[in-house]
C-alpha cells in the first residue's frame, strides 16, 4: 500500500500519481508525467516542533505543504527568531533557492502535526520542462510572498504598536481565518510569544494590546488559542492611519 500525498492516512482509493496531481502545484501534469517524476518525489509526516531544514542547509528540495502549517523564521544576533511566513496545506517553498542552486537563508518549523511533500531538485528541473505552468505558479507565488514581505517590514518599520497588532492579525487571516457569524475566527496554532515574534514586539507587548484591543470590541477570545475579529475595518484603520 502506497503513501498518500494527498492527506489521506493511505492512499487507497487512487493510484500514486493521482495522489501526485492532488498537490496544487502539480495539478496540471498528466498521469504520465506524474508517473515520471514519481521516484523524485517522497512524502514525511513531521511532528509540531521538529524542524524541517536549517538555515545554511544546501538547497537541494522543493517542499509542499500537504496538511498542517510551517513557519519560515530568520534567526537573529540576539538569539531571537523574525517570523517571515507562516504556510498551510497547499502552500510551497525552497523553489527560487532550487533555481539559484543557493543554501537555505532560514529555518523551516512545523506548527501543528504536518505531511510535507518533497521533490528532488532533478525532478524539480525535469517537471519545468514537462509543463511550463508549473514555472508560472512559482513566480505568482514569489510575487504573493514580496506582497507579505512588504506588508512586514511596513508593519516592523512603524512605531505604533496598535498598527503592529492589527496588521499581525490582518495578516493571520489567509492562514488562520474562517467567517462565522461574529466576524472572523482565527484558530492559531501559534502562541503568544511566536505572534510577537511575527509582529515585531514582546510577548508581553501583544498580550496587552489585544487585551486592549478586546475592551474596544474589536476582538474577542475564545479560551487562549481562538480569537475573533468582530471588527476588520477597525484594524485596517489602524493600519492605515499608522
Amino acid at each position: 500500500m502506497k503513501t498518500s500525498f494527498c492527506g489521506k492516512k493511505e492512499c487507497t482509493m487512487c493510484g500514486f500519481e493521482e495522489c501526485i496531481r492532488s498537490i496544487p502545484l502539480l495539478s496540471n501534469l498528466n498521469i504520465e508525467q506524474a508517473l515520471e517524476i514519481a521516484e523524485g518525489v517522497s512524502s514525511q509526516r513531521v511532528k509540531k516542533g521538529d524542524y524541517l531544514f536549517r538555515q545554511g542547509q544546501k538547497a537541494d528540495r522543493l517542499y509542499i505543504i500537504c496538511t498542517g502549517k510551517v513557519k519560515l523564521v530568520k534567526p537573529q544576533v540576539d538569539g531571537k527568531e523574525q517570523i517571515l511566513y507562516i504556510l498551510a496545506a497547499g502552500d510551497f517553498f525552497g523553489a527560487f533557492n532550487l533555481l539559484k542552486e543557493d543554501q537555505l537563508q532560514y529555518n523551516a518549523i512545523v506548527l501543528e502535526d504536518t505531511q510535507v511533500t518533497t521533490l528532488a531538485k532533478s525532478e524539480f528541473d525535469k517537471i519545468i520542462l514537462l509543463d511550463p505552468t508549473i514555472t508560472l505558479k512559482v513566480f505568482e507565488k514569489a510575487y504573493e510572498r514580496i506582497i507579505k514581505v512588504e506588508s512586514l517590514v511596513e508593519r516592523l518599520s512603524t512605531n505604533s504598536l496598535d498598527a503592529k497588532v492589527a496588521g499581525l492579525l490582518l495578516n493571520l487571516v489567509e492562514g488562520f481565518g474562517a467567517k462565522v457569524p461574529e466576524g472572523i475566527l482565527l484558530s492559531l496554532t501559534i502562541n503568544r510569544e511566536e505572534m510577537g515574534s511575527y509582529a515585531g514586539i514582546t510577548r508581553e507587548t501583544i498580550s496587552r494590546k489585544l487585551k486592549l484591543f478586546q475592551e474596544m470590541g474589536i476582538i474577542s477570545f475564545i479560551g487562549t488559542k481562538k480569537i475573533v475579529i468582530r471588527d476588520l475595518h477597525a484594524l485596517e484603520e489602524m493600519l492605515m492611519n499608522a
